[in-house]
């Protein structure tokens, strides 16, 4: 059983959208959540819950939080600058103990800030990222995609430990057997890529016990045949949005192809049903928001603008990572890395030292 701390104030909906689905999630979740915290103002969250008589009580409780950060706020200064926050406060609550999982629709910098500055990273992880969970043409095998966002400069080695982080989230919450793991570049062959893809190439290929399926393009992302694509965090945001927005775009159009005659408005209602059952499969909501992967807890950090339903996933993909140790599955493959990185590096010394003194004889 799984107790959720959830920051009531983050998002553009909050806190009635946020308090809709911790609702939600306390009367449908009980054989998984003991508890969702409500972490927040708390007369705001008081007259949010009035609007459920029949509400769970006895699963949702208020803890106070008289600050928030605003989405537009300096993530770091606010973090520092507002000790008593909601994204704070919670954060500290999963540092003391007393929750096992962080979700919210805030500010995603002032998360991840916070969620460094209070927990810290896992052992042997150089930098935390953001994963987020992608729709496919497979119903049954979504793509994570990292870092979408935490990291947007970094280094091959960085790469290297996202694809580790992310074939145990795959493995785990997304229950992939052994996740495909493909490198994000611009040509399948080995040598395509700018110099950090390059170098982060021969790293991901021998780490151990990860399936390693080489470049992927762009167009290979929404296929199905890979389980996690590694990026960093300025390519994975761009690709990210840009989904996003070519999907309302198509939307739009779609509805503006549609209204124009009378007849293909006829065929728009003759396809309603299908169009709904598309729109389901596209909704990024059912995927319970994106996970921070490298820090000691489990932190999930959803859109903005999400709805009751993101927030009632995301609960689920929270309690899912806790429930199934995550962080310290991550340990432990970090330290299995770095173990054979650390071998192959003593390997490489003694044969130089060996050529050495053979040369001298």
């Amino acid at each position: 059983m799984t107790r959720i701390a959830l920051d009531v104030m983050g998002g553009d909906n909050a806190p009635y959208e946020i308090v809709h689905g911790a609702v939600d999630a306390a009367a449908n979740l009980q054989d998984t959540i003991e508890c969702v915290y409500l972490v927040g103002d708390e007369p705001v969250i008081r007259t949010e819950l009035a609007k459920y008589p029949k509400a769970d009580l006895s699963r949702l409780k208020i803890v106070h939080a008289p600050e928030q950060i605003d989405m537009g706020e300096p993530p770091a200064v606010a973090v520092r600058k507002k000790k008593n926050c909601s994204i704070n406060v919670a954060m500290d609550m999963v540092k003391r103990g007393e929750a096992d999982a962080f979700v919210s629709a805030g500010n995603s910098g002032a998360v991840a800030a916070s969620a460094v500055f209070h927990l810290g990273r896992i052992k042997g992880v150089i930098r935390p990222a953001i994963a987020t969970v992608l729709p496919t043409r497979q119903p049954k095998r979504p793509l994570l995609l990292l870092d979408a966002g935490a990291n947007t400069d970094c280094h091959e080695e960085w790469l290297a430990q996202f694809a580790v982080m992310g074939s145990v989230y795959s493995h785990a919450v997304l229950k992939r057997t052994l996740p495909l793991v493909g490198l994000l570049s611009i040509g399948t062959e080995d040598c395509k890529g700018n110099e950090m893809t390059k170098k982060a190439f021969p790293l991901i290929q021998k780490i151990p016990d990860i399936s390693f399926r080489g470049n992927v393009e762009g167009h290979d992302l929404f296929l199905g045949k890979t389980d996690v694509v590694v990026c960093d965090g300025f390519v994975g945001n761009i690709v990210l949005k840009t989904t996003e927005s070519v999907a309302h775009a198509v939307g739009y159009w779609m509805k503006r192809e549609f209204y124009r005659h009378p007849v293909r408005m006829f065929g728009a209602l003759l396809l309603h049903g299908a169009f709904r059952a598309l729109k389901r499969k596209m909704d990024p909501e059912i995927y319970g928001g994106a996970p921070l992967l490298g820090v000691p807890n489990t932190v999930i950090i959803t859109h903005g603008s999400s709805h009751s339903s993101a927030i009632f996933h995301a609960i689920i993909a929270g309690a899912a990572a806790s429930q199934n140790n995550v962080a310290g599955a991550i340990e432990k493959k970090i330290a299995e890395m770095t173990a054979a990185q650390n071998a192959a590096k003593e390997e490489e010394a003694n044969a130089a030292a060996a050529e050495a003194v053979a040369k001298n004889l």
